[in-house]
């Protein structure tokens, strides 16, 4: 695939992008180095969807640079270097997979096989069958395969395993690891915050245009300090919102099931069984890299992959 890694494959240098009075990014510095797979994060309007345009060259900075793979994206030298799965995209309906695969590879110099893209994303079995027979999960396999088949050093992906079931997620995992042996370097985007936590090196969080935390999930976690305990009680949330710290967050389930966010949990189990020692099933446990987003980003901002 590749010569050799690039060190910094995405370079942005106070990079800032206004739509009028509305600021999308703010003095952004952020470098992408070879062979990571890195995973996008922020709420609606944190600026991902601007800042992948500006990697696809669709996008001009107002102010500061933006360089992928050492030259300008708008540039075609630099873009014949990247590959994007966007989550619409339209394909002849009347062609098979294999002639879609064909007549994409044949855009680029040095494309994968045609059978070695059908190997990546698990669509083998589906070589004849044409696009618009596809189920949604293989349409989703299908835009993998093409933005890999021209051989692409630079991988950007958009919520990449959405409409896939278990198998075609595991297919495209095992995928996206053999292009990783060969250096391809991953930015995504996704909603599946436990998927980033178990395969990406790094966590890039985005709120209103700036980072608010970039770092492997692992120390994400840890910086916010969070924990979570969770128990049964009889008593109704009100009973539970008396007991609650400054910053905790409580959320209710079914059948008297309660969940409480906090960075102090071994005051809040002494409180909670204080106000009700008959309460069941009690747990504490780490937060997870969906809480530590929440924290990050604000309680009212639901973590979600979609470019906005």
């Amino acid at each position: 695939m590749n010569t050799g890694l690039i060190n910094n494959v995405v370079c942005f240098e106070g990079v800032s992008v206004r739509f009028g009075a509305v600021s999308a990014l703010d003095n952004l510095n952020l470098e992408l180095r070879g062979g990571e797979l890195s995973a996008l994060l922020g709420p609606n309007g944190a600026g991902k969807t601007t800042a992948l345009r500006l990697l696809l060259g669709l996008t001009r900075p107002s102010q500061g640079t933006v360089r992928v793979l050492g030259g300008d994206p708008r540039r075609s030298e630099a873009r014949r270097g990247v590959g994007a799965m966007l989550q619409d995209i339209s394909l002849p309906p009347n062609l098979s997979v294999l002639e879609l695969l064909r007549l994409y590879a044949a855009l680029y110099p040095a494309p994968l096989s045609v059978n070695r893209a059908l190997e990546l994303s698990g669509l083998s079995d589906q070589a004849t069958s044409r696009a618009s027979r596809l189920s949604g999960g293989q349409q989703r396999r299908l835009s993998f395969a093409l933005a890999v088949i021209g051989n692409p050093e630079l991988l950007l992906l958009d919520e990449p395993t959405v409409a896939m079931d278990v198998q075609g997620r595991a297919a495209f995992w095992h995928g996206i690891a053999e292009l990783r042996s060969g250096g391809c370097t991953v930015l995504l985007t996704t909603h599946l915050l436990e998927e980033v936590d178990r395969a990406a090196d790094r966590v890039i969080v985005l709120s209103r245009g700036v980072i608010v935390a970039d770092a492997a999930p692992g120390s994400v976690r840890a910086r916010v300090g969070l924990s979570r305990v969770r128990f049964s009680s009889r008593l109704d949330a009100a009973h539970w919102h008396t007991i609650t710290l400054p910053g905790d967050v409580l959320e209710g389930g079914p059948a008297g099931q309660f969940s409480i966010r906090t960075r102090q949990p071994e005051a809040l189990v002494r409180a909670a069984l204080d106000l009700d020692p008959a309460l069941s099933d009690l747990e504490v446990s780490r937060a997870s890299l969906e809480d530590a987003f929440l924290s990050l980003t604000g309680p009212d901002q639901a973590p979600t992959g979609a470019l906005a």
